[in-house]
């Protein structure tokens, strides 16, 4: 069985796969203080309500943008399962050309996602993310990771303007009854929710003046699907698109 691990920012989500299929699943919170020890035993504690065991864990992945947490992740790999852990960046046989003027500035969750794009949808694709940063990534019709770009997230972009308004209350970020808001809470959510929805179709329709193609859209990430469901130019919604690659990643390099 592959155990998987994506490491953001804001939350890892971990999976395991088996005979190529996704079989567990689960979101944490990111805590960049956390030992290799902490990760074995907060790996065990999941494990338990799916009947999983360690002995099951033949290979692992890794896919992160948080440096700090690498090492631990490594320890806890060779401490708890008996393995070396696979890790997305240099060196390592994704596929897919990187045609960016500093390859090793793209993010790891970037590439695996651009694989997992082109093996899955084709190309050309877009891939939407949202993270702690909303990433939009560009693959071209053979596969090649073109650029992108990258805008703050919903999340800290919510906290920021609840940190210096201090007259706006915090929402839930949920779908108002209609975007003209009759009440302070609902314009907020209205703000919000169709703000970035515009955000992500202006970037998207962009994106595809650059290409002669049309491009297939696949959004990901904690909040795929609720902006999905909104958006006009998403085609399609894969909240786990980042272990797959990582699947396909380890296919390649196994």
């Amino acid at each position: 069985m592959l155990l998987t691990f994506d490491v953001g920012n804001t939350n890892i989500l971990v999976g395991t796969y088996s005979n190529k299929k996704l079989k567990d699943h689960w979101r944490v919170s990111t805590d960049r203080r956390r030992t290799g020890d902490e990760l074995g035993i907060l790996l065990n504690s999941l494990f338990g309500f799916r009947d999983v065991s360690f002995k099951d864990i033949d290979a692992v992945a890794i896919s992160s943008v948080v440096p700090e947490l690498n090492l631990a992740l490594f320890q806890m790999a060779e401490q708890y399962l008996g393995l070396k852990a696979l890790t997305v960046g240099p060196g390592i046989k994704t596929g897919i050309g990187l045609r960016f003027d500093n390859p090793k500035e793209v993010g790891a969750d970037r590439i695996v996602n651009a694989v997992a794009a082109y093996e899955v949808y084709g190309g050309p694709a877009i891939v939407v993310d949202f993270g702690t940063a909303t990433t939009f990534d560009l693959i071209s019709d053979q596969g090649d990771y073109l650029g992108g770009a990258i805008a703050p997230g919903i999340g800290i972009s919510m906290e920021a303007l609840f940190q210096r308004a201090a007259k706006l209350p915090r929402v839930e970020l949920v779908a108002p009854p209609g975007i003209v808001g009759k009440n302070t809470v609902n314009s907020l959510q209205s703000g919000i929710l169709f703000g970035f929805v515009g955000q992500v179709d202006g970037i998207v329709n962009r994106m595809q003046q650059e290409i002669s193609k049309k491009a297939s859209v696949i959004a990901t990430g904690g909040l795929a699907k609720f902006i999905g469901s909104h958006s006009e130019t998403i085609d399609k919604v894969d909240e786990f698109l980042t272990l797959e690659g990582l699947r396909l990643i380890y296919e390649k390099n196994k």
